[in-house]
């Protein structure tokens, strides 16, 4: 199997994501927008693409973030959905995919930074990918906006805070608002970059600040995540 993966900052890294490519001995490439790597002109080659988070929105224009061309990226979106690629989107990433697919983004109506729990939806409970999570999930955010919904969008997960945690478009496309794949490293290189907005979000209910961010755990997490990857991976080769 091969994984690409779009990464629109350096302090947004792929995570446990990269940790399940290597434990199954998976290839994987890389367009580090950020530092002007191109996107992928073809798709063929490409079994699963995964387009990360970053403090962008689907509505950036170039003129804003020179290295961030939401069109071009919604475009290879398309291109890998309607070849029956796997498509899994990260936070901007499903944000990316529910604008290619035409729903725009729409600001979350909390903002989240931390560990916080999911709960599967009757849709989410009965999508056999998810089977394992439970009834809720512990998982990681950083966000304050959320996917939008096509027609034929599917909401499996939802929390207190946001409606829209993990988004089914297509059979072999989701969307995840929250972050399965912090770890510690990726984690650590978010609040470098965050902490003195974090300061001012005190008052926010659903943000943790870098000490409790830092006391998380993000393993069992990432072992959820592990597992949907496999059983998508397996429909895809199917």
């Amino acid at each position: 199997m091969h994984i690409h993966f779009v990464v629109h900052e350096a302090f947004e890294a792929p995570g446990a994501y990269e940790t399940w490519v290597e434990t199954r001995a998976y290839t994987a490439s890389y367009s580090r927008v950020y530092a002007g790597d191109p996107l992928p002109q073809t798709v063929d080659a490409i079994d699963l693409l995964v387009v990360l988070g970053g403090p962008q929105s689907p509505a950036t224009t170039k003129q804003e973030c020179p290295h961030f061309d939401s069109a071009a990226e919604q475009a290879l979106i398309v291109k890998c959905a309607d070849a029956g690629k796997a498509v899994v989107g990260v936070c901007l990433g499903a944000q990316l995919i529910g604008a290619a697919l035409g729903a725009p983004s729409e600001p979350s109506p909390e903002k989240e930074i931390g560990n916080f729990p999911i709960a599967l939806t009757t849709a989410g409970k009965a999508n056999a990918k998810f089977t394992h999570f439970g009834d809720t999930l512990e998982t990681g955010h950083w966000h304050s906006d959320m996917p939008g919904l096509t027609p034929a969008a599917t909401v499996i997960a939802a929390s207190e805070g946001c409606p829209r945690q993990i988004v089914a478009y297509r059979d072999r496309v989701y969307g995840f608002q929250c972050h399965m794949e912090f770890t510690p490293e990726a984690v650590e290189l978010l609040i470098a970059a965050s902490e003195a907005e974090l300061a001012t979000l005190t008052a926010h209910r659903y943000v943790q600040q870098p000490a409790a961010l830092h006391a998380n755990s993000y393993a069992a997490m990432n072992q959820k995540l592990f597992v949907f990857l496999d059983r998508l991976m397996l429909e895809y080769l199917n």
